[in-house]
């Protein structure tokens, strides 16, 4: 069997054209509308947030461990997640990945991780912190990237108003830290 016959055995088998091994060329139309599903998991994975920075206050002292540290490792591990997502739209950009995008991916990553090291190492305030820089960069930045073409048309609608859940919700938290007598 010659080159060309091992190439077609294998096309065959895998349903995929000689083309297609080579590189494929998409056609999408992406809507500018917020799907249903992305509605649904965007505020969804910020009702943990809520939920820990309203359970600060609400219950009783010998919980306010728990519900911090879970708290802020939920929100520091929705922006690493979110590095992921933004690295995953770059692969499906016309040309590769833009810098803005891998410099945006990166941010978040390094961000997420810091936050997840200082809750470790009992800086809690500093996680605010970060977490804050991380989800305001995000309603800032995605609106942007989505005109540019470089993340979905309806991050520029669904992350601005999206991103006030975590921003307040980590506001809370920080003004609980602040005041509290443990810290």
């Amino acid at each position: 069997m010659g080159e060309h016959d091992e190439n077609a055995l294998w096309d065959r088998t895998n349903g995929m054209s000689e083309r297609a091994a080579n590189g494929r060329t998409i056609k999408a139309r992406e809507p500018a509308d917020i799907p249903a599903d992305g509605l649904f998991f965007a505020y969804l994975a910020m009702l943990p947030l809520v939920a820990g920075a309203l359970a600060l206050f609400l219950l009783p002292d010998n919980w306010a461990f728990l519900t911090l540290n879970f708290t802020l490792l939920w929100g520091a591990s929705i922006l690493t997640f979110l590095s992921g997502v933004r690295r995953g739209v770059s692969f499906r950009q016309p040309g590769g990945p833009k810098v803005t995008q891998l410099a945006i991916m990166l941010f978040l990553f390094v961000t997420g991780f810091a936050a997840v090291l200082c809750v470790v190492w009992a800086y809690p305030l500093y996680s605010v912190a970060l977490q804050l820089l991380g989800f305001l960069a995000l309603a800032v930045l995605d609106p942007i990237s989505a005109r540019r073409g470089t993340a979905p048309l309806y991050f520029a609608r669904l992350r601005p108003v999206q991103m006030l859940l975590p921003l307040v919700s980590l506001l809370v938290v920080g003004y609980w830290i602040w005041t509290s007598p443990f810290f």
